[in-house]
């Protein structure tokens, strides 16, 4: 017989194969749904390219990497958990979130907070594994991260704060590669802003999909302000994103090795995402969401380009 999966869920994966105790945990933490994580994790690592500009990458930066992967999966499963738990009350009156390990009675409230200890303690490795100044500028989100779930309760905004915490990796990342002098480099806390638009833009998109089941139980979200206006207001924190963007790669000196692929992101990629979700079918704004990870990852090459260009240059000979 085939097992109920929560809608957004992926239909095969590879937590399909563990022994059917375990996999509650799985989806508890959402391994079954990379995007999360992925789009934790682009921050991070747009941070380590836009710090790299001038300099090119180090051996070093594949440890940071690894790092940073770890602690994306780990504190993202963690975050997912935290949230879960305060919200199962609110999750079973909710079509998409009502099969979800909590509210379904899969796991009990207890289970799930060892589970989220113990994804805070390979988070925990992966923080050791960052330098100090990473460490320092990792640990001031903590308190915005454990504040994130009540939002839903209290503003319409719920999604900038998940920007503001979801974004900090831009931060981290690029402490991480100027660890040496001491200081977070001006360029990435424009990267920062403009990855807190991009969420904005991209989790109003994921929350059409409950606007709906949202209102019956009170929960406030950014669709629900921008109501039928949420293609024009999506559109702007895009285009915010993008020149924000712009300007981290100004201030980084990479000025038209950011510029230029930017443009190109927004012509071909965002607006013909943007154009494809439709308000009224909950599957095109999943597959609109879900799109912003190659977004973001193409993202990811234009802050990278000039770094990558430096570091292959002399073993050309240019």
């Amino acid at each position: 017989m085939n097992e109920l999966k929560p809608a957004d869920a992926l239909n095969q994966h590879w937590t399909d194969a563990l022994p059917r105790a375990w996999k509650p945990f799985a989806q508890l933490s959402r391994l079954d749904r990379p995007i999360g994580w992925q789009l934790l994790l682009l921050p991070c690592f747009m941070g380590m390219a836009v710090a790299r500009t001038g300099f090119g990458f180090y051996w070093e930066d594949a440890y940071f990497t690894l790092a940073f992967i770890l602690g994306a999966i780990a504190m993202r499963g963690a975050g997912c958990t935290y949230n879960d738990i305060l919200d199962k009350d609110i999750d079973v009156q909710v079509e998409r979130t009502r099969l979800r390990p909590l509210p379904s009675g899969a796991i009990s409230t207890k289970a799930a907070w060892i589970w989220l200890l113990g994804q805070c303690l390979v988070g925990l490795i992966a923080l050791l594994m960052l330098p100090p100044l990473a460490q320092i500028v990792s640990l001031i989100a903590i308190p915005l991260v454990a504040l994130y779930p009540l939002m839903k309760r209290i503003t319409w905004w719920p999604q900038a704060w998940l920007g503001i915490v979801f974004s900090w990796g831009a931060l981290v990342g690029a402490a991480a590669s100027t660890y040496e002098t001491g200081i977070v480099p001006q360029e990435a806390f424009a990267l920062y802003a403009g990855c807190i638009l991009w969420t904005i833009a991209y989790d109003t998109i994921y929350a059409l999909q409950d606007r709906e089941d949202d209102a019956l139980v009170g929960v406030r979200s950014t669709a629900r302000l921008f109501a039928d206006k949420w293609r024009t207001w999506t559109s702007a924190f895009y285009v915010g994103a993008l020149i924000l963007w712009a300007a981290a790669g100004a201030m980084s000196g990479a000025g038209l090795w950011v510029a230029a692929p930017l443009s190109l992101i927004g012509a071909l990629m965002i607006w013909p995402m943007l154009a494809g979700v439709d308000d009224k079918r909950p599957e095109t704004a999943l597959a609109g969401f879900k799109f912003n990870a190659i977004i973001g990852a193409a993202v990811l090459v234009a802050f990278a380009l000039e770094p990558i260009w430096r570091t292959i240059r002399p073993s050309l000979g240019v």
